[in-house]
């Protein structure tokens, strides 16, 4: 149905709230980038509406921090935009704080925890090779 896979990558060491801090950010960078991810409302039998939800599934990974530095690297090469979590996001308060907390940082020197892409299905693959389903 899909011809394009979405893929977040977080490294295994961390703790389970991080997992799903990390996770949470990164789909917001993966929705951010395409704003036709984003589908209708759902309503309920009695009527209730609720927010949209992306219509495209999404796979969970997850790689030690090497691995998850090969997947950074396999990304750039191919050109394939990504949105990244690093460690000192763990400790900011907000958006502009985040995008100092990167800024301070050299690509190669990224103190990364996770990464999401969205590209073509042959393409992520090639990328997240490696990485394994998130237990």
């Amino acid at each position: 149905m899909f011809d394009t896979k979405i893929a977040i990558v977080v490294r295994d060491d961390l703790l389970t709230w991080q997992k799903l801090n990390v996770t949470a950010f990164l789909t917001s960078g993966v929705l951010g980038a395409d704003k036709d991810l984003l589908g209708d409302n759902y309503e309920d039998a009695s009527g209730r509406l609720y927010r949209p939800l992306i219509v495209q599934p999404m796979i969970v990974l997850s790689a030690d921090s090497e691995g998850l530095s090969k997947i950074h690297q396999r990304a750039l090469e191919r050109g394939s935009p990504m949105a990244i979590y690093i460690e000192d996001m763990f400790s900011t308060g907000h958006d502009a704080a985040n995008r100092a907390a990167v800024r301070q940082y050299a690509t190669q020197d990224l103190k990364l925890v996770g990464v999401a892409l969205r590209a073509e299905k042959k393409i992520v693959d090639k990328i997240t090779k490696g990485a394994k389903m998130h237990p």
